[in-house]
């Protein structure tokens, strides 16, 4: 028995396949979902979602959302969402590296919430990255 999962963001349906195991990045940490899982609705924070298939685990990068568990079928609505083979790593470092110098010059709090977002999504998708490289 397999789980059936589809992750939609705002613009398209970024994965629909099915998988043996899900760990999601839930606003109160990670969370595994395997077939048989009751049903559950959870935020989801900025993180490395991780699809096994087999034996590979597959990194997804998401931006944020909701997933919904329902009868081995896995719901996640999404700000965003990209998969680790699409991520350039040397922008990835440069984004983070962008994002960790506009938080030193923040003067705002608005300046500084926004650069602390993007310092975690950078930091996501390198993690991710790392995932794919091990």
């Amino acid at each position: 028995m397999t789980l059936h999962i589809r992750v939609i963001a705002p613009d398209r349906t970024v994965w629909d396949a099915s998988a043996e195991e899900v760990i999601l990045p839930s606003s109160t940490g990670q969370l595994g979902i395997l077939t048989g899982h009751i049903p559950l609705l959870t935020a989801l924070d900025i993180g490395v979602m991780r699809v096994r298939i087999e034996k590979e685990w597959i990194p997804i990068v998401l931006l944020g959302g909701f997933a919904e568990v329902d009868n081995n079928q896995i719901t996640i609505l999404v700000n965003g969402a990209e998969e680790a083979a699409d991520i350039d790593p040397e922008m990835a470092q440069r984004s983070l590296e962008e994002a960790s110098s506009l938080f030193a010059e923040a003067a705002s709090s608005k300046e500084k919430i926004e650069a602390t977002q993007n310092i975690r999504k950078a930091r996501a998708r390198l993690q991710a990255l790392a995932t794919i490289s091990v």
